[in-house]
């Protein structure tokens, strides 16, 4: 018989979504991705201070962010000596309402790639999906940097990155589900929301039949899964990212694995493009997205300063 981690394989991309890159060669994954929560819990394990420390000795007496860079890049290195196709390095999202910044960052993080020979064809540089986010993803896109725009929640961020051209979104299942769960509260019926009807599983649907039908090219990548039965109910996305520990679910069982999105076969023109108004004001009409937005950004913002203390202690 063959794993559902194996059946799921042959409809979708499977990416591993850790820091651990010590973890991943038993998955195969595709692709890897990081966040500063994943690179922050990675470096306090005892097996990757050795490489906190070589990097941070190496440039102790650079700028602190530009430290961090190095940090991440290291990271993203030793992660594609495992995966063959891409890593997501993310850009510090205390930057996520500063368009200029984050193309400076964003830049950096490429060039440090680029030096150590790795093409930027095998780099997705993570970026908050606000409207300064998207608009530094536009120019970045058309630089050849390729990104992969995260803490995305609502449609019309998802329509916005389609406009911009962006090359992958990271939309998130599992903090749209626990916003409906602790919303509803005792009323919650877990068994008649689980599977498709899922609230974050057909957010995701929504945004794939959308692109799939208006010919949008980017790539829909289903994220922060909190169940086996929500990654299932979407095989057949463009990817998924999926933790070690769900992962290994997925590789021990063998229950059959059935393609639930499937590409539209009739395609529409696209869209007119959502002004900046349009975006702000859908964002705003949708609660839950831009609570689960501005928590994204302070908890990665919380970590961000975490790792920058780590780093600091060791200058």
């Amino acid at each position: 018989m063959t794993s559902q981690l194996d059946q799921l394989k042959a409809c979708t991309t499977v990416v591993a979504d850790t820091g651990d890159f010590k973890q991943l060669a038993q998955f195969t994954p595709q692709d890897a991705t990081t966040n500063p929560s994943l690179i922050l819990k990675a470096v306090q394990k005892p097996e990757y201070a050795p490489l906190l420390a070589e990097v941070v000795a190496a440039h102790r007496s650079a700028p602190l962010d530009a430290i961090v860079d190095q940090v991440l890049v290291r990271f993203g290195l030793e992660i594609l000596k495992v995966v063959p196709g891409r890593v997501s390095t993310e850009v510090d999202a205390r930057l996520s309402f500063d368009t200029e910044a984050t193309l400076v960052r964003a830049r950096r993080l490429i060039s440090l790639y680029e030096a150590a020979g790795i093409s930027r064809h095998r780099v997705l540089i993570k970026i908050a999906a606000t409207w300064e986010g998207i608009q530094a993803a536009r120019v970045l896109e058309q630089e050849g940097i390729h990104c992969n725009l995260t803490l995305l929640f609502a449609f019309a961020q998802a329509r916005a990155c389609g406009d911009a051209g962006v090359q992958l979104i990271s939309p998130f299942v599992g903090r749209i589900y626990d916003w409906y769960k602790k919303s509803a509260g005792a009323a919650w019926d877990e068994a008649a929301q689980a599977g498709v009807n899922d609230p974050g599983v057909q957010s995701v649907s929504r945004i794939y039949s959308y692109y799939k039908a208006h010919g949008v090219r980017t790539e829909v990548m289903g994220a922060s899964f909190r169940n086996v039965g929500q990654i299932l109910a979407l095989a057949g996305c463009d990817l998924l990212t999926i933790s070690p520990d769900l992962l290994a679910q997925l590789q021990a069982s063998e229950a059959p694995v059935v393609r639930q999105l499937v590409p539209a076969t009739d395609v529409k023109s696209p869209e007119a493009p959502l002004s900046e108004a349009a975006f702000r004001y859908a964002l705003n009409d949708d609660a839950m997205a831009t609570e689960k937005l501005a928590e994204g950004i302070r908890a990665f913002a919380v970590d961000a300063g975490k790792l920058d203390a780590l780093i600091e202690a060791q200058r």
